[in-house]
């Protein structure tokens, strides 16, 4: 926390622009690159359609694509920016 503390107060020292955003949004709402079908969760059922599975459109915490989805996504950015 002090390192944050200290490149925040450099920046604002410098005259810097600082942007941030939140790790945690980005990597539980990735794009997945691939079909991804889960079961339906129990409480989450709809009576007579049991068997049926959903499709995953973002990626979700815990799912083994998910690092992938957000590592892509988080690569094209910086190298759009020039990084």
């Amino acid at each position: 926390m002090e390192s944050v503390r200290l490149l925040l107060a450099v920046a604002a020292h410098a005259g810097w622009r600082v942007h941030h955003m939140d790790v945690k949004s980005a990597f539980l709402n990735g794009e997945l690159a691939e079909e991804v079908y889960v079961q339906q969760p129990p409480g989450f059922t709809i009576d007579g359609q049991e068997h049926k599975v959903y499709r995953l459109r973002k990626a979700l915490y815990g799912l083994r694509q998910a690092p992938r989805a957000w590592n892509a996504k988080l690569d094209d950015s910086l190298m759009s920016l020039g990084f």
